[in-house]
């Protein structure tokens, strides 16, 4: 243990006389000037312990986000680019429509054929086209357009009779030529080109006159103005023909020579038989 000089001594107990301290001459040691202020501290009470839940505590602050990446130049530029109003949409929509009407309104409607000509169209789509093509043009069947069909059958009547009939009717009959005897590049004799199904019964009397004419006027070519067909037409193919309307009404084509019908002009109608049994066809001078 170190010792204390005595002057040293000396001189704090003459400044704790001054201040009133008292302990003049009385020694004092340095260890009980230290155990002092620890005494004091001792008997002095013991501060409160904190009650209640402890606070929570503040979490880390979070981390500042990156700053977004600039758009690339395309991008911008189309955010840039003036936008079209929303209303403006509804009518950009209805263009092709509104188009669609214009083109209507400027374009005449198609004519289409009414009476027998009109019916005979739909009865040759779905009963005859198969065989002799789409417009006549001919397959299985005997080609009928380009005139083919006039020379074969001059009179409207003969192709009546072996429409009616079929080949079977004219085999059984015996008759071994169905159209013009004379005709340019010889005549066409029964069962030549296939078959040639009987249509009598298949179909009502007006719709085999239908498809006739649509065969003669329509793919055959037949000018219904010329003086060589227009007594035919008017009187056989016409919207209000005397013969249509007669098989319309319940007129057969076997007793139809016998109806004593008025032709278009006024005058009896004058109709080669087309009979109850098939006959050979007639010349184009007959």
């Amino acid at each position: 243990m170190t010792e204390i000089p005595e002057h040293l001594l000396k001189r704090s107990r003459d400044r704790r006389a001054a201040l009133g301290l008292g302990g003049g001459d009385t020694a004092e040691t340095p260890a009980a000037e230290a155990a002092a202020p620890a005494k004091a501290a001792a008997s002095a009470p013991a501060a409160a312990a904190p009650t209640g839940p402890t606070g929570r505590q503040a979490g880390p602050a979070p981390k500042a986000a990156p700053p977004p990446k600039p758009d690339p130049p395309y991008v911008a530029a189309a955010k840039r680019r003036p936008k079209i109003p929303f209303w403006a949409m509804g009518a950009l929509s209805l263009l092709p429509i509104w188009g669609f009407m214009y083109v209507r309104a400027l374009t005449e409607a198609p004519e289409v054929a009414t009476g027998p000509l009109g019916e005979g169209a739909e009865v040759f789509a779905s009963v005859c086209a198969s065989c002799h093509g789409a417009n006549g043009e001919g397959g299985v069947g005997r080609q009928l357009n380009e005139g083919q069909v006039l020379l074969t059958f001059p009179h409207i009547e003969d192709q009546l009779r072996f429409v009616y009939y079929g080949t079977a009717g004219y085999q059984l009959a015996g008759v071994e030529i169905y159209g013009d005897p004379n005709r340019e590049g010889g005549p066409h004799l029964t069962g030549s080109l296939g078959p040639m199904p009987a249509q009598g019964g298949a179909l009502t009397e007006a719709e085999i006159l239908a498809v006739v004419c649509h065969e003669r006027y329509t793919d055959g070519g037949a000018d219904p103005t010329a003086d060589e067909y227009v007594t035919e037409y008017e009187n056989w193919c016409a919207e209000e023909a005397p013969a249509f309307l007669a098989l319309e009404e319940g007129e057969t084509l076997p007793t139809l020579h016998e109806a004593g019908l008025t032709g278009a002009d006024g005058e009896p109608m004058e109709i080669i038989p087309i009979g109850d049994a098939p006959v050979e066809g007639s010349p184009a001078s007959g």
